[in-house]
Parts: structure tokens; sequence; C-alpha cells
């Protein structure tokens, strides 16, 4: 088999952990198995660097930034390398440039256009274990681009893409993709295997484990995709297609997403369009807009309700401000004291009930509900942020995910 390991910042945290990796992937190879090691940077070794640019200027360019940042991860690649050579291993350490990684011209968040994979694929005829450093590409002009948030996991899925590896390993400090956050409910279990679309979901809910970005790009390229953890030998989770889930459970998990702000919009102008040049605005702004309601005032003007990610209020609340100002919406209000919980599953396209569950669950537990947004396999609702642990351990409760 050919298996891509990706090993993120906590797994490659010190020396010592750089040697465990080394063991992991040692073993791999005697298993029999061509194996290419994607890294991140060493944990706290991109917050240093940023430091020291930050030393000089405040707001230093894009390109050298990449140049810096891009660093990290060369040093865990090399690191790692030497520790393979020292255990026998022929072991080649590359640069993303090096294994063929052309990306978009946009720096610090790059988007990979395409992949050369045939210096990997020498090298791995001669036996060889290649050591990528992730995050990292070069655009046509050649200057290194990074490939931003989740940037080590979106090369590895790529690289394994392009060498139709038969297995992507995805390294964490967690054991896999669990039901919910065990922090939250202790009875949280560990999935097995998961669809791509039900990972994209909970990714895109709140689930920390992968970005989005990583899955969408294994479910376009069929990389069947496992999530581990680096500081035991127990088996993952498998995030595959779903025709190869012999039975797809009814709900697979419960995602919580606390950094949710909500926007409210009273008496926005009755004109037709008025809508389209709100949210067109914010996307100029750059602004992720989520979930949306939009109902008629008595007095003939609409009442607008979504969210947006903290992160994006500000930026929201200047755009909203400027339809404020020219006499298009008389008042708004922001509420940051909020958060989205969603329940998740593809047995929902065959099965009827599942959203009434979930409203009885909350009305069971006194939780009014604010927004609800619905998809083929999903429910979402927007409740007050003071009930969020109680409506994750009910609605756990209630699709008795703990079985």
């Amino acid at each position: 088999m050919l298996i891509v390991q990706k090993f993120g910042g906590t797994s490659v945290g010190d020396l010592d952990r750089i040697q465990n990796v080394a063991n992991r992937v040692s073993a791999t190879v005697k298993e029999g198995n061509d194996v290419v090691v994607v890294v991140s940077a060493m944990s706290g070794e991109t917050n240093k660097l940023v430091g020291y640019a930050e030393h000089f200027s405040k707001n230093p360019s894009a390109p050298e930034m990449d140049m810096l940042l891009s660093a990290g991860e060369r040093v865990t690649a090399s690191l790692l390398s030497i520790a393979l050579q020292e255990m026998g291993h022929d072991a080649t350490a590359m640069t993303g440039r090096k294994a063929g990684i052309v990306t978009d011209v946009h720096h610090t968040k790059a988007r990979i256009e395409r992949i050369d994979p045939a210096v990997m694929q020498s090298a791995i005829k001669k036996g060889q274990i290649i050591v990528v450093a992730g995050f990292q590409g070069v655009n046509e002009e050649g200057d290194v681009t990074t490939l931003g948030r989740g940037g080590s996991d979106l090369s590895a899925v790529a690289i394994a893409g392009a060498l139709q590896a038969d297995l992507c390993e995805i390294y964490t400090d967690v054991s896999g993709i669990f039901t919910t956050d065990p922090r939250i409910e202790p009875k949280a279990k560990k999935l097995e295997k998961i669809s791509y679309e039900e990972m994209l979901e909970l990714a895109s809910l709140g689930a920390k484990v992968l970005q989005n970005r990583s899955v969408e790009m294994a479910k376009k390229l069929n990389v069947n995709l496992v999530t581990r953890t680096s500081f035991s030998n127990e088996e993952g989770t498998l995030i595959t297609k779903e025709e190869n889930i012999m039975e797809a459970p009814l709900v697979s998990g419960i995602a919580l997403d606390r950094n949710q702000a909500r926007i409210s919009l009273m008496g926005v102008k009755d004109r037709p369009g008025i809508a389209s040049d709100i949210f067109n605005k914010l996307a100029t702004a750059e602004v992720n807009v989520d979930m949306i309601i939009q109902n008629k005032a008595h007095d003939g003007t609409t009442n607008i309700d979504f969210t947006v990610p903290v992160g994006d209020l500000q930026d929201a609340k200047n755009v909203v401000d400027s339809f404020v100002k020219d006499g298009e919406i008389e008042d708004d209000s922001y509420n940051e004291d909020i958060c989205k919980v969603s329940v998740v599953g593809v047995g929902m396209r065959s099965h009827t009930g599942v959203a009434a569950r979930a409203f009885s669950t909350m009305a069971d537990n006194n939780i009014n509900i604010n927004m609800i947004a619905t998809s083929e396999i999903k429910v979402s609702m927007v409740i007050d942020e003071k009930y969020a642990e109680l409506a994750v351990r009910g609605l756990h409760d209630t699709y008795e995910l703990d079985k």
C-alpha cells in the first residue's frame, strides 16, 4: 500500500515527539508499505516566527510572511528525515516546491491548483520515505505561498490524490471523530466510519478535528481519509464515500458552534433588490453569512435576521451601518451570546421525524429556538449560549448516540 501520513504541530511538538513519529513511520514501512509523510511546524513555532516579524513591522508584507512562515514546516521535515536516516531508512525531505505543489497567487491563503508528482514518484520507486513540508507551495512565478488555516492537512490530501495513495492518515492529538465533543458529553462514542458529506457538515458546524477544505478535497479526489491519534495505536475514524458504509446511522453526530453572532435588521425598506444589495455588500466585505430569516412586518417593511462568525461581526456592522445611515434600515441589533447546535446524519434522507425529535428535545429542556436551518442531512438551531451544553447532552441522549 501507498500511505500518506500527516502529523500536526502537537504530534511533532518537540524532539521526543518527532522521534515518536519516526518510530511510527518506521513501523508502517516495515509492514511493507510505501510512505509519504507530511508535517506541520513544531508547536508554537509559527507563533514565534510571527512574533519575530512583528518586532520589525505591525503590517509585514504577505509575500515575506509566506517565506518566513514556510520555514517552520521545513525545519520539522528536515529533522524527521534525519531521525529516519539514523534509524537506517532512506529518507528525503522535500519543500512544497520540490514536491511539485503549485498554487494560485494569493499569499497567506493560497489554493492548490495542481501537483506534479514526478519527483515524489521517482523517490518512491527508489524505496525512499518522503517527508514533505506541509502548508506550502509555489505560485507560477516561483514565489513561496502558504495555504492558510489547516494547510498541512490540505497538503496531505492533495498529495494523496496526486499519488493515488490507498490511504491518507491525519494524525492529531485526538483519536478520531466522536458523536459529539467528549468534554461536553462523556458518553460520546468514537465513530468507526463517517461519510464525506457528514464530515463536511460537522466540520463547518464547529467540529474542530478537520478543516472542511481538506474534507472537500478528499471527496473531490476520492481519497480515503483516516483521522487518528499519534499518541497511541488505537484505530481512528475512516472518512469515505457513503456507499462504503454498510448501514448509515440515522444520526452520526451533534455539533456545537459557539463562534456565532446574530444580527437583526428591523424595518428594512420594502423595495426590490434590497436583500441582494445588503448581502452582496457583506460578501464583498468577505463576511461569511450563515443562517438567514426574513419576514414581513405589519407596516410593510421587512425584518431580516442572520448569523455570522464572531470574527466577522465588526465588518458586518460596518456594512449594516451604511444602510442605516442611508435610511434603508430603521434599526439594528447584535447578539454574541448565542450558539448553533446541529444534528447531522445521512440517515435523515430516508427517515421522517428527525427534526421533530430535535425540537421536542429543546422544548423538554425549556430551551427556546431562535433560528432554524435544515438540509438533507442536518438540522441546525440557534439558541442562547447558556444552554449550549444542555442542548448537546439532550440531543445526544435523544438519538441514543452512546449505544
